[in-house]
């Protein structure tokens, strides 16, 4: 089973979004699924059911800090680039990253919390959103396991982008190397 359908599964079988992000990838990157559990557990339902940033976001944002993370600055620096850049896809395709915004109502109170059991919310919007969390995710570890950019220009070639740059996108950062890579 893949990371995509494990998380999914994970979610359906009662897993907040973030745990069933986080879990999905946890093992992997050397933590625990217990541990990656009880980590995520305060993250789920935009940040313990206050519907700001989706925990399906947050739970990505955990594995890419298990992946890229750690105590040095360049280490924070990659960390928060890939965060940011999982940010950019994540809201692209939402058009936000808050929790009430993607389901329409606000789950930190109990009118909001009656409307997405009653409309069946969880299953029509944070199942696909969970499944997509971790489908840009699988992209992003994907292409950095293999050294590639994080865009992709047209046509399916790489194009010229900034690694490890995303506040500079528009524009050649001297602080950063410039990647280019086509793929064949």
């Amino acid at each position: 089973m893949s990371k995509i359908d494990i998380a999914v599964t994970r979610f359906e079988d009662g897993c907040s979004c973030a745990q069933a992000i986080i879990s999905a990838y946890a093992e992997d990157l050397g933590l625990d699924r217990q541990t990656a559990m009880r980590i995520s557990a305060g993250f789920g339902g935009g940040m313990g059911r206050m519907a700001r940033t989706c925990g399906a976001v947050t739970g990505a944002f955990m594995v890419l800090g298990l992946k890229h993370g750690g105590e040095e600055v360049e280490a924070r620096e990659q960390a928060y680039d890939m965060v940011r850049e999982f940010a950019s896809r994540f809201e692209g395709r939402h058009g936000s990253l808050l929790c009430k915004d993607l389901l329409g109502c606000d789950i930190s109170t109990p009118e909001g919390r009656q409307i997405v059991k009653d409309r069946g919310l969880r299953s029509g919007i944070c199942t696909p959103l969970v499944r997509e969390a971790a489908e840009i995710l699988e992209t992003m570890l994907a292409d950095d396991d293999r050294g590639l950019p994080a865009e992709e220009g047209a046509g399916g070639r790489r194009r010229e982008v900034l690694s490890g740059c995303a506040c500079h996108a528009a524009q050649r950062c001297r602080r950063y190397r410039i990647a280019f890579l086509a793929v064949q």
